[in-house]
Parts: structure tokens; C-alpha cells; sequence
């Protein structure tokens, strides 16, 4: 990576059926769909909000972004705040 190239912020889209809306608990963890990782937040949430439109007709699916970046770096967003 030169010196002018961005950081590289990854972020993963995941998705499946919840057992209810009031928590972030997956049904079924063999079928929570893994749409991908992308190099940034703004492609992620482009695939978000696809995959999103495309379940819209079951209140339990649901997807999200994921800041891999914030996991794997957990002093990044500190680094560039300043």
C-alpha cells in the first residue's frame, strides 16, 4: 500500500431470519447468509440495503454491516478522529 492509498475499512454483510425483533438473535446459524465483505462502508451498505429490499416481505429477516475494520483495529477510528 503507498502512502496516498486510503485505509482500508472492511465491512461484512450478514443476514437471516430472527427469532424475534426485539434482539439480534438468529433462528438458524446454518442459514444466516453471508452476502460478503467489502472494502468499504459505502459499498456494504449498497449490498445491505439490496439484499435488504429483496426479504422486505418477511418482518423477521434482517441484515447488517458489520465494521470488520473496528474489530480488527480497534484503535483506528482513534487513529484517524485526531
Amino acid at each position: 500500500m503507498s502512502d496516498t492509498a486510503q485505509p482500508q475499512l472492511l465491512h461484512l454483510v450478514i443476514g437471516g431470519e430472527l427469532v424475534d425483533l426485539e434482539h439480534n438473535t438468529f433462528k438458524n446459524l446454518d442459514q444466516v447468509d453471508i452476502v460478503g465483505v467489502f472494502p468499504n462502508y459505502a459499498t456494504a451498505h449498497a449490498a445491505w440495503k439490496a439484499k435488504a429490499q429483496m426479504t422486505v416481505d418477511n418482518a423477521q429477516m434482517r441484515y447488517f454491516v458489520v465494521h470488520l475494520h473496528r474489530l480488527l483495529d480497534p484503535e483506528q477510528d482513534e487513529k484517524h478522529s485526531h
